[in-house]
């Protein structure tokens, strides 16, 4: 499928979602939402992919939402909840989306992920910086909000008086800050940024599909649930996992002492 404002490709059982505005410094606009929603639906339904890596083409991971484009405003003025239908079928649908997904993601920060932007890359489950990126919150410079989800994403991610230092504050921080905050988990040099992302991408997809979709979706369940509710899930989800295919691989494996090859069965 084409696509106007990002790039999507697939190799080795890892996809590759590109953000492709490098001229706004990838900041989106419903089309891209709208785009990003298509690929985060593809996805999830397709079994041979396993990793999605989300970053951005240029100087930047993503901006934000595009403050230039007038497009969005126009269409609240004409809508019975405004700004707030805007948000919901844009940048909220592909924050539930991808929060939702129970396949694994990385974020791969290239350059600058403010705002939205930062909103992406923490709806990621793991985030590798290149040294120059630099992160934060800059929606309130302009008088906006962290509406994309960063008020619940923000807090958790870093604490909420950081949190609210950095969005009061209009805070922005280099790479190594980030990761000390906790936006990130780990940075590289900048030419070593896609290489090394690609061999997490890889040594991720090469684990067992059942066991890290199931494993994800218990911890994403749990941090909303109590410990012994978080024991019964885990419960029903061994009858899914123990009696498959890819554990009678890695054992068999593990004995043969060779590599397993997981099929996702």
């Amino acid at each position: 499928m084409s696509y106007r404002t990002i790039r999507y490709e697939t190799t080795d059982h890892v996809g590759w979602l590109t953000l492709n505005r490098p001229a706004a410094l990838n900041a989106y606009t419903t089309v891209m939402c709208d785009e990003i929603v298509d690929v985060l639906t593809r996805y999830q339904a397709d079994d041979h992919t396993r990793v999605l890596v989300l970053t951005g083409e240029g100087r930047a991971f993503c901006a934000g939402g595009d403050v230039r484009n007038t497009d969005e405003v126009d269409e609240a003025h004409r809508r019975q909840l405004g700004h707030a239908m805007v948000m919901r079928e844009g940048m909220h649908r592909v924050g539930r989306l991808l929060h939702g997904l129970d396949k694994p993601t990385i974020a791969m920060v290239n350059g600058v992920a403010v705002a939205g932007g930062l909103t992406l890359a923490l709806l990621c489950d793991l985030r590798v910086a290149g040294a120059s990126a630099r992160l934060g919150d800059t929606s309130g410079r302009v008088g906006l909000l962290p509406d994309e989800g960063g008020a619940w994403l923000f807090p958790r991610a870093m604490g909420m008086e950081a949190a609210l230092r950095m969005t009061l504050l209009g805070e922005v921080y280099d790479a190594e800050r980030a990761r000390e905050l906790g936006l990130v988990g780990e940075v590289v040099p900048d030419d070593k940024l896609r290489e090394h992302t690609a061999s997490l991408a890889a040594t991720l997809a090469a684990k067992a599909p059942l066991a890290v979709r199931v494993a994800k979706k218990l911890m994403l369940r749990a941090a909303g649930t109590s410990f012994d509710q978080a024991l019964g899930d885990a419960e029903f989800a061994v009858d899914v996992v123990n009696d498959s295919a890819d554990v009678a691989e890695g054992v068999a494996a593990f004995v043969e002492k060779r590599p397993p090859r997981f099929e996702g069965r």
